[in-house]
This record gives structure tokens, C-alpha cells and sequence, in this order.
């Protein structure tokens, strides 16, 4: 498997917006490998020496960046999967995880996300989610050099299957994936207690349903299509299904306090504190703002402008979007293909149709 080509040059050197992302990320806490998404694709980590130009790690990760270099590139994927898929998620959302979206000149992430928000919560739980995610499949593409296809499952399958394949790495990537974004947290200079906690217990959560998405794939064999046989592996779904999953849970997430119990300050639920929390619900210690104006001390950066559906009755309608501030119409050409047409043998050919739909944003 080719590594690229070895840098020869004494200094390696980063670009300077990318030293500039790193540094502005030492402030926060556990996510703050999430500005790694803002490193250029070009970027390449083959030097040891590399590692000492991402000052935002910690001791634990540098020491794994200088052990497992090629560990970094899959990293700086992850990040970006974060940004992209948090985004995606809450499209339809007031808040649309604007926070993770930090300006060149920003000290810090927006306060929803450093202040135990329900947001954070979600956060931090779809990073612990999506860099194991994307390590385990790493593994089974070839793109790490330290691991490989994952175990096959020692049930024996029903008659007409058979495991064959190359199952996503679900064990090392939760291995070493929880090694990586769990470090910050469990550092004495992390921030409180309280928030470490709820940071910990989220992205364990995001880990839980990262698990729960693991399951059979199989392709089929057989003559014609017959499917006679089929090879079965164990891997892991989409990850904005994963998201969604959080999502939900997200939706549902428990407010917490810091209490002692015992001889231990533990996190109980608010409200319904006569029982623990549980392993696989998201908890928050701050109630969140509403999003619908702009607070840059709440973190909130409001919807004025965000485009809304008129028809709809979610969270996307114009009614809950726009907050009751009312809404503004516009019209969009759109160009679409259309009137295609099959030929032998074989190609498709189309023409351009152009329509005009209406569109709405928030005043």
C-alpha cells in the first residue's frame, strides 16, 4: 500500500490559515480537534515533527499523532464529516449548528456549545460517533496501516449465507477513536467537573449508538441473479442515519445537576432525580435559548433570513422558523434536466427545462 512520498524538508511547515484554526481551538474543550476540518486537502502528515504544529492537542493525542501519523489524515476527515453532517441534520431547525461554523478571527466556539447545552450535547456525541466511525471504516478501506477488516461473527449463519468480506473495524475504531476526542476531557485543566461530565457521558452515548449501527450487510450470488448465496459482512450504516438517531435523542435529552451522592458529585436528572441517568439519553446542565433572535452571549445567531416552508408543519414551517415575525416571498429559476431519452446502445440524452418556484425567508 503506497504511503505517498516521504518530505524531505528539515521544517515542515503548515499553511499559515491552517496554524492560525489550530491555535484558535486551544480555548475550547473536548471538541476543539473539530477545527482540524479547516485544514486544506492538500494537507499531508508525514513527519513526526508535524505533530508540534497542532498546538489545540493535548499531551495524549500529540503522543498518538508522533505514533501513528497516518491516524491524522483520517482525523482531519472526521472533522470535516462532523461539520458537514451536523449541518445537514439540523437543516430544518432554528438552530442549524451554526456553532460549529467559527470565523478565521474567532477565540472560541459560539457559548451554545461551551456552556452544557442541549446543542452540545449533540455535538460532542456525534464527534465521539463519527471519528470512531470513520476510523473503522478506514480500516476496511485500507487507509490505516494498524488495523484491518474487522472479526467475523462467530454465529454461524442460516443455510444460503456465509460471512465473507471485510467488516468494518467497529473495535479499534471505538478504541482508539475514544482515546483521541476523549483526552481533552479528561484533563485537569478541562474546565468544571460538571461540564466534564456531561461531555464524557454524551460522547459515551454517541459511542452506543455508533454500535448500535453495526449490522449485516450481504451482497448475492447465484446464476442470473438468483441469489442462491450470500456474503454477508458486519458494517456500519450511514452516518446520517447516526445523526439522526442523536437527533432524536437530542429531542428528548434530560437536564442535569451537579450532586453529590454519596460520597461522589454525580450528574442526576433535574426534575426526576430518585433515578440515575441513563447510559444511552443525552443530558444537558443548561437550558438553551430559543434561536430566534441574534445573542452572541447566548451564542444564538437567530433566523433572520434562513429560508422557510410554507406548507409545512414542523420545525421547518415558516410559523415556528421565522418565530412569528412574518416571512418574505421570492422567486428562484430553477434548471433542471428533462425529456430524456434512451438510445442503443447506450447512452441517455436530455434537454433543459427551466421553472420557477417560490421561495421564503424569515424577516
Amino acid at each position: 500500500r503506497s504511503l505517498g512520498p516521504t518530505m524531505r524538508s528539515s521544517t515542515p511547515v503548515l499553511p499559515l490559515g491552517v496554524l492560525t484554526a489550530l491555535l484558535l481551538s486551544q480555548v475550547c474543550s473536548g471538541i476543539k480537534w473539530l477545527s482540524l476540518s479547516h485544514a486544506p486537502a492538500s494537507l499531508h502528515m508525514n513527519q513526526t515533527q508535524h505533530c508540534k504544529l497542532l498546538p489545540g492537542m493535548v499531551s495524549s493525542q500529540a503522543q498518538l499523532c508522533r505514533s501513528n501519523l497516518e491516524l491524522m489524515q483520517t482525523i482531519i476527515q472526521a472533522a470535516r464529516e462532523v461539520k458537514k453532517t451536523c449541518q445537514k441534520t439540523f437543516s430544518d431547525m432554528r438552530w442549524n449548528c451554526s456553532s460549529i461554523e467559527i470565523p478565521a478571527d474567532a477565540t472560541k466556539y459560539r457559548p451554545d456549545l461551551e456552556r452544557g447545552t442541549r446543542e452540545a450535547a449533540f455535538v460532542y456525541a456525534l464527534s465521539a460517533a463519527t471519528i470512531s466511525h470513520t476510523i473503522a471504516q478506514a480500516c476496511t478501506s485500507g487507509d490505516l496501516r494498524q488495523c484491518s477488516c474487522g472479526p467475523i461473527p462467530a454465529e454461524i449463519p442460516e443455510p444460503g449465507y456465509r460471512w465473507g468480506g471485510c467488516a468494518d473495524n467497529l473495535h479499534y475504531g471505538l478504541l482508539v477513536g475514544s482515546k483521541f476526542s476523549d483526552a481533552p476531557m479528561k484533563m485537569k485543566r478541562s474546565g468544571t467537573h460538571a461540564n466534564k461530565l456531561m461531555h464524557l457521558h454524551n460522547s459515551e452515548v454517541g459511542r452506543h449508538v455508533l454500535r448500535e449501527a453495526l449490522v449485516r450487510k450481504c451482497k448475492c450470488h447465484g446464476v442470473s441473479g438468483s441469489c442462491s448465496i450470500r456474503t454477508c459482512w458486519m458494517g456500519l450504516q450511514d452516518l446520517r442515519e447516526i445523526a439522526m438517531d442523536l437527533k432524536t435523542k437530542y429531542l428528548s435529552a434530560t437536564k442535569v445537576v451537579h450532586r453529590l451522592v454519596g460520597t461522589r458529585k454525580l450528574l442526576v436528572p433535574k426534575d426526576i432525580d430518585i433515578r440515575p441517568v441513563r447510559e444511552n439519553e443525552l443530558v444537558y446542565l443548561q437550558s438553551s435559548p430559543d434561536f430566534c433572535a441574534k445573542n452572541e452571549k447566548q451564542g444564538s445567531v437567530g433566523t433572520q433570513d434562513r429560508q422557510c416552508n410554507k406548507t409545512s408543519v414542523g420545525s421547518d414551517s415558516c410559523d415556528l422558523m421565522c418565530c412569528g415575525r412574518g416571512y418574505n416571498p421570492y422567486t428562484e429559476k430553477l434548471v433542471e434536466r428533462c425529456h430524456c431519452k434512451y438510445h442503443w446502445c447506450c447512452y441517455v440524452t436530455c434537454k433543459k427545462c427551466e421553472r420557477i418556484v417560490e421561495r421564503y425567508v424569515c424577516k
